[in-house]
């Protein structure tokens, strides 16, 4: 349930159509469009089973470290969202996709101390954050003034 309200708040502030995205230089290894739609789904999906897996096979305490690691992991999700595009600033969401990628490596430590094979399902979304990085970097290179 937490992965879908995070996925939804983040999806609000999304306007991929508008005329300021659209204005962007970005680099020609941009995916299109529609692999982020097709690739989020999947990636929600894999971590709401891993953090389920993870949880089920806890104790009170290491519950108490998951979900912590869980709703940090989640805010700074959607803060992305809400910084590169609702407040429009390529570099707002270059720190957020940064703090992002650091929260990623401790929830997948924190999941790998219970379940190694619910930590490994959270290595797709890891590497398509730090795909996200690398991308979120070139756009704010080349449009320092936005």
């Amino acid at each position: 349930m937490a992965v879908a309200a995070a996925a939804a708040v983040g999806a609000a502030a999304v306007d991929a159509n508008s005329a300021w995205y659209h204005g962007l230089a970005t680099p020609r290894w941009q995916p299109p469009r529609w692999a982020f739609g097709a690739f989020w789904p999947l990636l929600h999906a894999t971590t709401a089973w891993s953090a389920g897996r993870a949880w089920s096979q806890a104790g009170e305490r290491e519950r108490t470290e998951l979900v912590v690691a869980l709703t940090v992991n989640l805010s700074l999700r959607t803060a992305w969202s809400w910084a590169f595009f609702a407040a429009r600033s390529p570099r707002a969401g270059l720190v957020s996709t940064l703090l992002l990628d650091a929260s990623n490596l401790h929830l997948i430590r924190t999941t790998a101390r219970r379940d190694r094979r619910a930590a490994a399902a959270l290595l797709p979304y890891a590497a398509w954050c730090l795909f996200a990085t690398a991308l979120n970097a070139r756009i704010t290179r080349h449009n320092p003034r936005r």
